[in-house]
């Protein structure tokens, strides 16, 4: 089975970076923490314009009837471009509301088109927030987060333990943005007092959620990882010490060796969840726990590696290093870190066991 990229796949992988290239480069981003804006609009334009808010959303929901392959070369790209956008939960929203019991096509084409922008609020504690339903309708109680992208956003999908709601930030108001380390994104308290919000599905609406936030941020730290040992890589190439590159040093040959490995472990493992989860195999979610459990370790160990071939300079706010570190580590804990995956794969495998089938 052939795993690389068709060659619509690498044109939109292209486009993208040239894009983003070009509207969200050092400097664009340095602008955006200067300005203090919670999301670069102008960018979100562009992005919804080219029609990656709805690439995974059925054509005739308003979406360009892509698959989540598609959405991962797009997640990728925003992540190794450190983009200051709710790109991602957005996009799960999206698929959430796409795929609820009674799904809304005058929303869905919205937050497809751009016109709306959504984000989703997961946390691992059960008990984090709690439903009161009756019928399709629901009051929320709680506090959650923190969630990206809520102080901008429009609508919030909320996943609790009876299952997914909606919830109309723009009527009930949306939370301010918290001081956060990462500045590229806006981070927020979900705080619901009886909150109305409507039914979206149950418990299998909750769990495809959970699959494809494991796998939407392994896309992003894929994409951050990757700019990183570019960076390293690089900079191993021109910093001269001794008299020569430090790249020569086998210290730093193996940092960035080691860097390589875990970067295309986390490709493999995270195209392969995507591939799983697009295909509607059986084993999707376990593809994606595996991701997650992959990207969020590899991720930590590569921008710890990248930092130390940088050395000293890549501890100065002046250097890009930090923006991708600082967004990894939210990632890293994001639709549940890499123990809680762990975990999760444990009890999918015992169910497998006990059923009678193979572990592969």
């Amino acid at each position: 089975m052939d795993f690389e990229l068709s060659e619509d796949q690498v044109a939109l992988q292209e486009a993208a970076r040239d894009l983003l290239d070009d509207r969200a480069d050092h400097d664009h981003l340095r602008a955006h923490l200067a300005s203090g804006e919670p999301m670069d609009r102008g960018l979100w334009r562009h992005m919804a314009d080219q029609g990656w808010l709805g690439v995974a959303v059925g054509e005739e929901l308003g979406g360009v009837g892509m698959t989540w392959v598609e959405a991962s070369v797009l997640l990728e790209e925003v992540g190794r471009h450190a983009a200051p956008v709710p790109f991602l939960p957005s996009l799960l929203a999206l698929a959430v509301l796409a795929s609820a019991d009674r799904p809304e096509k005058e929303r869905v084409a919205e937050l497809a088109g751009g016109e709306r922008i959504g984000c989703v609020a997961w946390s691992k504690r059960p008990g984090a927030v709690v439903a009161a339903s009756s019928g399709d309708r629901a009051a929320l109680s709680g506090r959650i987060g923190p969630v990206d992208g809520a102080a901008v956003a429009d609508l919030a999908v909320v996943a609790t333990g009876d299952g997914v709601f909606c919830v109309d930030l723009s009527s009930v108001g949306r939370p301010a943005a918290e001081p956060a380390m990462d500045g590229t994104r806006a981070l927020s308290w979900l705080v619901l007092d009886s909150t109305p919000a409507a039914a979206l599905g149950g418990p299998e609406l909750a769990a495809a959620l959970l699959d494809l936030g494991a796998l939407g941020t392994s896309a992003q730290m894929l994409g951050g990882a990757g700019r990183v040992l570019e960076m390293a890589a690089q900079y191993a190439k021109d910093r001269v010490q001794f008299g020569q590159p430090i790249g020569s040093f086998q210290a730093i040959k193996h940092r960035c060796a080691d860097m390589v490995v875990d970067v295309e472990g986390m490709r493999s493992a995270t195209w392969y969840g995507a591939w799983s989860i697009s295909a509607a195999e059986p084993d999707a979610a376990i593809a994606a726990s595996t991701a997650k459990v992959w990207c969020s370790d590899a991720s930590k160990r590569v921008m710890a590696s990248g930092l130390q071939v940088h050395g000293g300079i890549g501890f100065t706010w002046e250097h890009d290093l930090h923006l991708f570190m600082k967004r990894a580590q939210f990632e890293q804990s994001s639709f549940g870190d890499a123990a809680y995956h762990r975990q999760r794969l444990g009890t999918m495998l015992r169910e497998r066991i006990a059923g009678g089938a193979g572990v592969f």
